[in-house]
């Protein structure tokens, strides 16, 4: 009698981007890189993430006729949180200092990235060897009354809490007692010295959280609807997978979450070692090295948004250039240049199928008016995020935020000064309102490149933006074919000094947007001057992201390589993220405060040993203790752990003398699955 064969199992990937909603169901089965079975795409829905999930997974599960029970892991990326950092947005939270000085905020950027926030200082602290000052929270606890009523949540950073984080706890558990609020820890996000950039870190982080929860929220219900009992995986910026339950806590940690989950995505598709991986979404491009067949790592933690955080990410460059980047003119040009992004505006052509009439009949009255206006085809929009991150509002941001409704409203209209611009500008930051405007997207609508949304709206758009005129007063473009053709070229020529600058970072050399910039110009122009100018990548660019067939046609010539573009390019964060694997890590300190005395702090321990030896043996078996912890939590039950010590000495005088071990504990696995 013939044994039944025991079906294999089916992963589902999702991965939520800015515009997009991507799902994949693959299989091991197949063959050795195993095999995508069905794609599916739907709109991102800002307001309930559910419904863009639902759509996307919903349409995979109909093309594979796949039961839902056969589905045992359930993975997910996501650009929600890079994205969210690229356009300043995010829940406003209270950040909690102690021990530092109101001077530390200007170190690291911490205090743009503060901006209007709440900060409290209060004494305390420790110094490098875990000793406490006297610690004061008196001055915390006065405030979180008024603080409650106007935050999402809180962040805590305390001087050398990587030593001892005693500070931090009895901080955090005052707020989370009398708030209730999420409180992050930033010795629960890195065990790096630094305190300003780990408070920064920390702050994102708690900036991110409620963003996230309702990312994990809306997959949850999604699969509990569906009857897909699979445990729920999220893409870390590393490409490490980790459970949906750790991922909420430590949300800071899925920034590029989706550039990660496409370098995984990207490796598996083409077989390629050695790439320049370039994926382009609707709001950004990201830029990394595959070297190897492994991510390049960013030894100084993860940059998104000017910020440079402590985050172990993929060594991406991340930059404000997408389908869906802002449109505008450079001003004051006899002959303007075309400008794109760095921010995200809704198409046109997306907000026209979305609310139909509304939107184009203010367009049509807007080329009925016999001159160009400043704020023509622009609209503002609600998100439908829930009141209660309405929370903080000025009295001006308030007012205008009545305004706006759900229903795209002509900003020629709303808007009656400069002042209430920059008030927009601000709902905008947080999240609240959406602006509907001219993007590469509208532009290929015009052109018949991309048919998926209205094209009508994404033509008076462009009709809008070719009657602006020049520094001679004349009109920018002659049609509106025209005016699209320019700025699908510009798109694609930043992509090639996107791609370069990235290479020349790597590389090291200094000015790289200027001499990227120089290059491209030179390559692309007809008459390239006395100097000879050529460039070529030592390795060929794999272009990601649906709209990446459109906009890296032109690419090989302008960087010198091959461009290649997978057949699955448009779900490869999806797929990225369903052939990872779980990686978490843990690190514990030995340090000597005076001779004889080994402290060893790790985890939210800190212990004295009065021999080295004997100290170092208790932070292995510590480190590999919270490893293992942490890999089980992070959705793995068949974690390998390795072990690496680095040590810090000096001789004198012919005599060895210890200062200071890091020693660091990896701990990696696949994730488990449904029985």
């Amino acid at each position: 009698m013939t044994a039944k064969l025991k079906p294999s199992p089916l992963f589902l990937g999702i991965d939520t981007g800015g515009t997009y909603t991507d799902a994949v169901l693959w299989s091991e089965a197949g063959g050795p890189g195993g095999k995508v079975l069905a794609k599916a795409k739907a709109l991102t829905t800002r307001h309930d993430l559910a419904v863009g999930i639902s759509g996307a997974v919903d349409a995979v599960l109909q093309k594979a006729g796949t039961d839902p029970a056969a589905i045992k892991l359930v993975s997910m990326s996501t650009t929600l949180a890079t994205n969210a950092l690229v356009e300043g947005q995010g829940g406003r939270v209270a950040l909690v200092m102690i021990g530092f000085a109101e001077g530390d905020l200007a170190r690291d950027g911490l205090k743009a990235a503060l901006g209007t926030d709440p900060v409290v200082f209060c004494p305390g602290g420790h110094d490098v060897h875990g000793n406490a000052a006297k610690l004061d929270l008196s001055g915390l606890e006065a405030a979180l009354p008024e603080l409650e009523k106007s935050v999402s949540g809180f962040a805590v950073c305390a001087y050398f809490a990587t030593r001892n984080p005693a500070h931090e706890l009895a901080a955090r558990d005052l707020i989370r007692d009398r708030t209730g609020l999420p409180v992050t820890a930033s010795h629960e996000l890195s065990a790096k010295l630094g305190g300003p950039r780990r408070a920064l870190t920390t702050l994102l982080n708690a900036r991110l959280i409620s963003m996230i929860d309702r990312l994990v929220a809306a997959t949850e219900g999604f699969l509990a609807a569906r009857k897909i009992a699979a445990p729920l995986m999220v893409v870390r910026g590393d490409g490490a997978l980790v459970s949906a339950a750790f991922a909420r806590q430590r949300p800071i940690e899925t920034i590029l979450s989706g550039p990660a989950a496409s370098l995984v995505g990207a490796r598996h598709m083409t077989g390629l070692d050695n790439a320049v991986v370039s994926d382009i979404g609707g709001t950004t491009t990201d830029v990394a090295v595959l070297d190897k067949g492994r991510p390049r790592l960013d030894p100084e933690g993860a940059t998104v948004g000017g910020f440079r955080t402590m985050v172990e990410a993929v060594a991406m460059r991340t930059f404000g250039l997408g389908g869906d980047s802002e449109v505008a003119l450079e001003d004051g040009a006899l002959s303007p240049k075309i400008l794109l992004g760095p921010r995200r505006l809704v198409p046109l052509a997306l907000a026209g199928m979305v609310h139909g009439e509304a939107v184009t009949s203010e367009l049509e009255r807007q080329l009925r008016a016999p001159n160009p206006g400043r704020m023509d085809g622009r609209l503002a929009v609600r998100t439908g995020v829930p009141e209660r991150l309405a929370a903080g509002l000025t009295g001006a941001e308030a007012k205008l935020y009545e305004l706006i409704g759900a229903v795209p409203q002509a900003l020629d209209r709303l808007l009656t000064s400069n002042a209430q611009n920059a008030t927009l500008n601000r709902l905008v930051s947080r999240g609240l309102v959406h602006v509907a405007g001219f993007t590469p997207s509208d532009a290929a609508h015009v052109l018949g490149r991309q048919s998926n949304w209205d094209p009508a709206a994404a033509r008076l758009g462009a009709e809008l933006f070719a009657r602006r005129r020049d520094g001679r007063g004349q009109f920018i473009a002659a049609s509106p074919e025209a005016i699209s053709e320019r700025v699908l070229t510009t798109l694609t020529r930043l992509s090639a000094e996107v791609i370069l600058e990235t290479a020349f970072a790597e590389d090291g050399l200094d000015g790289a947007a200027t001499v990227a910039h120089a290059l491209v110009q030179r390559a692309v122009d007809a008459h390239p001057g006395i100097a000879r100018l050529s460039v070529a990548l030592d390795r060929p660019v794999i272009g990601l992201g649906a709209s990446a067939p459109l906009h890296y046609a032109g690419l090989a010539e302008l960087v010198g390589n091959d461009c290649v573009v997978p057949e699955d390019t448009d779900v490869a964060n999806a797929l990225g993220a369903v052939v990872g694997q779980v990686r978490v890590s843990a690190e514990a300190r030995v340090s000597q405060p005076k001779e004889g005395l080994f402290r060893v702090a790790s985890g939210e321990s800190v212990r004295d040993f009065n021999d080295e030896a004997a100290a170092i043996a208790a932070a292995e078996k510590d480190v590999r203790a919270i490893a293992a912890g942490r890999a089980k939590d992070a959705g793995t039950d068949s974690a390998e752990i390795e072990i690496a010590s680095e040590f810090r000495v000096s001789t004198v005088e012919g005599q060895r003398m210890f200062i200071e071990a890091h020693v660091v504990a990896v701990a990696s696995g696949r994730p488990r699955i449904a029985v």
